[in-house]
C-alpha cells in the first residue's frame, strides 16, 4: 500500500512538473494534439459510418448569451411528433449514430451537443450547482425557441437525462414524453458511503478532487488517445468494425481534449465519487402528473434501476414505466441499439396518437424479432398503484 501511494504522489509530482514546463500557449497546443477541426473530422467520420438517412448539421445561435449549439436535424419536414436527444457527460451527437436511422425513419429527429460539450460553445458556467443546472436548462429552452419546436418527446442519457428531467420540471408544456436512459444524479448519496469505500480509493479521490473528471486525458498530451483506448476498450465493440478501427476513440478523445467547460459544470453539480449535489429524486414527484416518464436501464449498468421504481412510487398517480435491457451497460443505447430503439420507437409511435405504450403489470420478457433466440428486454413494469 505504501509503495502504491508513493507511486501516486510521484505521478502527481511528475504531472505538476509537466504543467510548469509547458506553460506557453503554443507549446500547450502542441502538447495536446487536438482542435475543433480534429473533432469535426472525427465526428464526420463516425456519423457517415452508421447513418444512411440524409441529415443536416449546423450551429444554432442562442442570442441571449451569444452561445452556439451544434445541432443535427433529420427528417425535419415529417409531421409526426419530433424526438429530441440529449447526450451524457463527455459525449456529443456522434454517440447516437447507431440509433439515428431507425428512430428518424418516420419522424423529425434533433440531436445537439450540450452547452459546454462537443462542438457547442464552451462558456464558463456558474460555480453553484443550482445555477449551473439552470444554465443547461435555459440553453435547451432557447435552442427550442430557435428551432421553432412546440412539443416533443425528450430523450436524455446519463447527465443528459438529469438535464432533461430539470427541463421537464421547468417547461412541462413542451415535453410530450420524458425518456430517461440510465439517468445520472437521481439517488441521494448514501450516508455511510465513505465508510464503504476503501481507504486507498479515498486517498486517490482526495488527490484528484481539485481537478475536472477528465483532466488526465488532457494532461497526458499525445498519450491521451491511447488512454481512451486503454480504459474504454468496450467502445470498439460498440462502434468499431475491427480492432484497427479507432473512429470512436478519436471522437471521444477530441470531444474531451478541448476546454473543459461542461465538464467543469458537471464537477460543480456533483460531490465526491459522482453523487449529485441536488438529487433529482427529491424533485421528480414535482413533474406534472400528466407528463409520462419512461426509464430505460442497462441490466449491467452501474446505475441502479431501483431509482426508477422509487420514482414510480413517488409518482404513483402518473404514468411511469421502467424498462431494463438485458446485456446492456450504462451506454444502453450503444450496447444494445436494437432493443433500445424498439423501446423509444414505440414511445414515439404512441405519442403520435396522443397516447402512451401499455404498461405490463407482471415481470415478463419479449423478443424483438423471430431471429432472436433469447429475450432482449425485461419489462420490469409493475402495477402503478404501489
Amino acid at each position: 500500500m505504501v509503495h502504491f501511494l508513493r507511486s501516486i504522489f510521484d505521478a502527481a509530482y511528475h504531472v505538476t512538473g509537466l504543467l510548469f514546463s509547458w506553460m506557453s500557449p503554443s507549446t500547450w497546443i502542441t502538447w495536446v494534439p487536438s482542435s475543433m477541426m480534429h473533432l469535426a473530422q472525427a465526428e464526420t467520420k463516425l456519423l457517415n459510418k452508421f447513418i444512411k438517412l440524409a441529415f443536416d448539421t449546423k450551429y444554432v445561435y442562442l442570442p441571449s448569451k451569444q452561445h452556439r449549439l451544434w445541432t443535427m436535424t433529420v427528417n425535419k419536414d415529417h409531421k409526426n411528433m419530433p424526438l429530441v436527444m440529449v447526450h451524457g457527460m463527455g459525449g456529443g451527437i456522434g454517440l447516437w449514430s447507431r440509433n439515428i436511422d431507425e428512430l428518424a425513419n418516420n419522424r423529425p429527429l434533433y440531436a445537439f451537443d450540450l452547452l459546454g460539450f462537443g462542438r457547442s460553445s464552451r462558456p464558463t458556467f456558474s460555480y453553484t450547482p443550482e445555477q449551473a443546472e439552470d444554465e443547461f436548462v435555459e440553453s435547451l429552452e432557447e435552442w427550442r425557441k430557435q428551432m421553432k419546436l412546440d412539443k416533443f418527446v425528450l430523450l436524455g442519457h446519463s447527465l443528459g437525462a438529469y438535464v432533461s428531467s430539470s427541463y421537464a420540471l421547468k417547461y412541462p408544456e413542451r415535453v410530450k414524453h420524458l425518456v430517461l436512459a440510465d439517468p445520472w444524479g437521481f439517488p441521494d448519496k448514501p450516508p455511510d458511503s465513505a465508510n464503504r469505500i476503501p481507504t486507498w480509493i479515498r486517498v486517490i479521490g482526495a488527490i484528484i478532487s481539485p481537478f475536472n473528471p477528465l483532466a488526465a486525458l488532457r494532461v497526458a498530451g499525445p498519450w491521451g488517445p491511447v488512454l481512451v483506448k486503454k480504459f474504454r476498450p468496450d467502445l470498439q465493440r460498440k462502434f468499431g468494425e475491427s480492432e484497427e478501427d479507432d473512429t470512436i476513440f478519436d471522437y471521444i478523445y477530441h470531444c474531451n481534449a478541448q476546454t473543459p467547460s461542461g465538464e467543469s459544470a458537471f464537477k460543480t453539480m456533483n460531490t465526491s465519487f459522482g453523487w449529485a449535489k441536488r438529487p433529482m429524486m427529491h424533485r421528480i414527484g414535482d413533474i406534472k402528473d400528466d407528463l409520462p416518464v419512461t426509464f430505460i436501464y442497462g441490466s449491467r449498468s452501474w446505475v441502479d434501476s431501483n431509482t426508477g421504481f422509487h420514482a414510480k412510487y413517488l409518482r404513483h398517480e402518473s404514468y411511469v414505466d421502467v424498462q431494463v435491457v438485458r446485456g446492456a451497460g450504462h451506454h444502453v443505447y450503444a450496447d444494445r441499439p436494437e432493443p433500445f430503439n424498439f423501446l423509444v420507437q414505440r414511445i414515439c409511435d404512441a405519442a403520435d396518437k396522443d397516447d402512451v405504450p401499455p404498461i405490463r403489470t407482471s415481470r415478463t420478457s419479449i423478443n424483438l424479432t423471430k431471429e432472436q433466440s433469447s429475450p432482449d428486454i425485461t419489462l420490469d413494469a409493475v402495477n402503478s398503484q404501489l
